[in-house]
């Protein structure tokens, strides 16, 4: 959780904030910290982490956004059927690997929560009742090709 509110305090967004309004706010910051305004090196390396901070708290953003959530309602749902292959809890943050090679992220996930997780043996079934919904969720990597 406290990745999505550096987030969001990054941007300068706001928690109910249209996936639009993120856009706009994210390509402002952009323009502004692009490093090729910058003719002097130390400003532009400093321009270039900044701007690498910007894209990955957008991202970040955007993947939580439920309008990004409704849109790939569809695919999650095929991901969630491919079953569950591992997971890592860190920090409340509990990232799922899919059968399928797909990871996502669950933020905001209790320990008794996971702890539960655990020992229902990780079902799909679970993560429909307890996760989807409860907490924000977002694609971190796609599914491996075959």
């Amino acid at each position: 959780m406290k990745e999505i509110l550096e987030s969001r305090n990054l941007l300068g967004a706001s928690p109910d904030i249209s996936l639009k309004e993120l856009s706009a706010l994210y390509k402002g910051l952009m323009k502004q910290h692009h490093p090729d305004r910058f003719q002097d090196e130390g400003e532009r390396a400093e321009a270039e982490a900044m701007s690498q901070r910007i894209i990955a708290a957008y991202k970040l953003l955007e993947g939580l956004h439920p309008e990004t959530q409704a849109l790939r309602a569809e695919d999650f749902e095929r991901t969630l059927a491919s079953g569950i292959g591992n997971w890592r809890y860190k920090g409340q943050v509990l990232h799922l690997t899919f059968g399928d090679g797909s990871e996502h992220a669950f933020y905001g996930v209790a320990t008794k929560t996971y702890n539960k997780f655990v020992n229902t043996d990780a079902t799909p079934r679970f993560v429909r009742r307890h996760l989807i919904g409860a907490h924000p969720q977002r694609k971190v990597s796609s599914a491996v090709a075959v």
